[in-house]
């Protein structure tokens, strides 16, 4: 069989087929991507002309970064000498630390990795008619506050929720701004957890 058969079809079709044997090599003599464990793509949404990193415009993130704790009061215990010191709410069970970046022992988080972490919390008051104040402190300043403050009302939670921006080593835990919570403060919770990387 000659070449003429080859007349019949576009050009662009009689390049390609005159090309493939270059074109199977070239892709036969490229090096395979291995990925090794749980991966993470992400895409960027704003590639520069000239992207970082590599060809695809994508970074390659470890999936193994899970991240979150969730903690409560468990008993009815007045605040300890630390806890009025330092007006920190501390929790005695922790239900949930993934990674373990919660400490019980100081009722702190401190965030492995940049990336935007979701905090909520819900603090009781019992048989308290004071209006309690409770802020959620990142690197010693409030981010977020809620208040109890009905003086009818036996039990009465302070609860508030938020996303925020943290880089890694920045801490976040519960301070109690505004009031006491003597008579107890069983039942509050504290929680939060890695939403994505940055």
């Amino acid at each position: 069989m000659n070449g003429t058969w080859l007349a019949h079809y576009s050009p662009l079709v009689r390049f390609l087929f005159l090309m493939s044997p270059l074109l199977v090599w070239s892709q036969n003599d490229t090096e395979p991507i291995l990925l090794e464990g749980k991966c993470l793509v992400v895409c960027d949404s704003t590639p520069t002309t000239e992207p970082a990193g590599n060809a695809l415009g994508m970074s390659v993130r470890s999936g193994t970064g899970r991240i979150a704790f969730s903690a409560l009061r468990n008993n009815n215990l007045e605040p300890s000498e630390m806890s009025n010191r330092t007006m920190i709410i501390y929790f005695d069970q922790v239900l949930v630390n993934v990674g373990g970046h919660f400490d019980p022992a100081r009722s702190i988080f401190q965030a492995p990795r940049k990336g935007i972490y979701s905090f909520s919390f819900h603090v009781v008051k019992v048989y308290n008619r004071q209006t309690i104040q409770v802020s959620l402190i990142l690197n010693g300043w409030p981010v977020i506050s809620a208040f109890a403050g009905d003086q009818d009302v036996t039990h009465e939670a302070a609860t508030n929720a938020v996303l925020v921006t943290m880089e890694r080593g920045d801490k976040a835990y519960l301070k109690l701004e505004r009031g006491n919570l003597m008579g107890g403060w069983k039942y509050s919770t504290f929680s939060g957890f890695l939403v994505f990387p940055l």
